[in-house]
Order: structure tokens, then sequence, then C-alpha cells
């Protein structure tokens, strides 16, 4: 059933990859009316989250972000499709390094350090990778969740490695990085997905107690790799730009909770600037603080 399901849908995604941007964004305003306006999709999570997340703000104003939120994620998803069938020219057109983030990685390519990326699930994160492995030195790699579908997770992979990036699952991450320590890379972590909470380092994120992955931490002390915040800004409807700053240089002198606490922090000061940025549909507090 998943390979049927897989091959009857593939024309229609290849179809719908080549429509012009101009109609992929009438496609969005369309499935913005009908997943948020008809269905109502995940709304009820969406508006508890930014109501728990900014107390401060008035119902009118978390409707506001709400209504903005499911714009952004309608673009989302066509232009995730895109990637598919996008030029080079035209992925390094509308999802730009900005000169201060490319000097970053320029500066530890000329270092030849390997380097450990932090981001969120903010902007086009799917984009993100595309101009990096086009202009960068460092090899790309990205830790990712595989899907239970093996022949979407086979598409997603393609997409996601078009221009040189290399996938790596996330539960032998430590290890495959470890194979490729004599490479010069550049190893992205999403650093708002949500561990099980006997694992995880917990902190105060958005007015809440949140689980944190510990593996970003954890590896970057075990392998002593500088850790580098990256965020994907939209500018306008179908145009990103990348900035990255350096957050830690030597993760080995650091102490228990100082990364994580320093990327969590900082993926928060962008999202509160740009709230309807981030991905509020997903349950990012299912879990409750464990009692010791």
């Amino acid at each position: 059933m998943q390979a049927l399901t897989y091959y009857l849908t593939l024309p229609f995604i290849y179809l719908f990859s080549i429509l012009p941007f101009r109609v992929l964004y009438f496609f969005s305003d369309l499935i913005y009316l009908v997943l948020y306006k008809c269905f109502g999709y995940r709304k009820s999570v969406v508006l508890q989250n930014l109501r728990n997340s900014f107390p401060e703000k008035t119902e009118a104003e978390i409707k506001q972000i709400c209504d903005a939120f499911y714009h952004n994620l309608c673009d989302f998803m066509v232009e995730t499709f895109k990637i598919l069938t996008i030029s080079k020219e035209g992925i390094m057109k509308r999802c730009r390094m900005t000169p201060e983030c490319a000097a970053v990685f320029e500066q530890f390519a000329k270092e030849n350090k390997s380097v450990i990326m932090v981001m969120g699930h903010l902007g086009n994160w799917e984009w993100a990778g595309h101009p990096f492995s086009l202009q960068c030195k460092q090899q790309l790699d990205v830790l990712y969740h595989p899907l239970s579908n093996k022949y979407f997770n086979g598409l997603m992979r393609g997409m996601r490695s078009r221009f040189g990036t290399r996938m790596m699952p996330m539960r032998t991450a430590y290890k495959e990085m470890r194979a490729h320590r004599n490479e010069l890379t550049a190893t992205v972590f999403i650093s708002d997905q949500t561990p099980m909470p006997e694992n995880a380092y917990w902190t105060t994120f958005l007015n809440q107690d949140t689980p944190i992955f510990k593996g970003t931490e954890v590896i970057a002390k075990k392998m002593n790799l500088p850790v580098v915040y990256c965020s994907i800004i939209k500018v306008k409807r179908g145009y990103y730009e990348m900035r990255a700053e350096l957050l830690v240089a030597n993760p080995g002198a650091t102490a228990d909770g100082e990364i994580s606490e320093l990327h969590t922090r900082r993926l928060e000061q962008d999202i509160i600037a740009i709230p309807a940025s981030w991905l509020w549909s997903h349950k990012r507090w299912k879990y409750k603080r464990p009692v010791r």
C-alpha cells in the first residue's frame, strides 16, 4: 500500500513542483482557506501554544499571529515541493546567506575546523541547506528522523540532498560524525524538537517548562566542535536570508547546561521578534517536567 500510494502521488508532486512561484502561492492561499478557515488544522494547539507563550498579548494579537502563522505554514508547504525542481540559481536567489553569515563559515574553513550548527523550525528550514551546500566549503550534514513510509522518506532524502547535503539519522548521529571526523563538516542539529522527558535538559522556554535535546551539547563537548546558531529569516514572500553567529568557540570549557541554554535563549529571541515564522502547530509542550 505504501508503494502504491507513493507511485500514484509522485507524478502530481512533480507537476506541482514545476509550477511558477506565482501559481504555487495561489495554491498556498487556497490551502490556507481549506486548512485553517474550513478545517482548523491544529488550530486549538496553535492558539494554546501562543497564549501560553505570550501571556502579555491580547486575544486579538494572538489571533493575528495565528492567522499569519497559517499563511507562512502554507507557503512553507508549497515551497518545500519546489525543492524537487528548483535550479541552483533559483535557490541561491531566494534563500541567500548574508555576508556576515558566509564570513563565519569561511573563517572556520580557513582554520580547517568543523562546526555544529544549531537552529529551530523558523522560516523555511528546508531551503536553508541548499545555498549552504552550494556556497560553503564545509560538507553539510543534517540530522533527521526518518519517515515511517520508506518511499516518501527516500523522496525527502533526495530533495534535501539535491545540492550536496548529506543526511544522517539522529539515532546514529554521533557514530557517523566520528566516522567523518577527518572531513571539514558542518552538522545541523534542530534544537526545538521534543525529546523524552527523562532524557532531556529542562529549562524555561517561552514561559513554559520545556525539555531540550541534550545531543547538541553532549556531542559538541565530546568532539569539542564550535557551536554556531543559525536562523532563516523571511524577507518577503518567497525570499529568505540565512544568518549565523558563533555561540560557543570552546565547548569543552563550558558548564553543564550552558550550551543548551545559549541556543535555547537565542531561538527564543528570534521567535519573540517574528512569532508567526515559528512552527506553532507542533505539540512542543506535551510533557511535564519530572518531579525529582
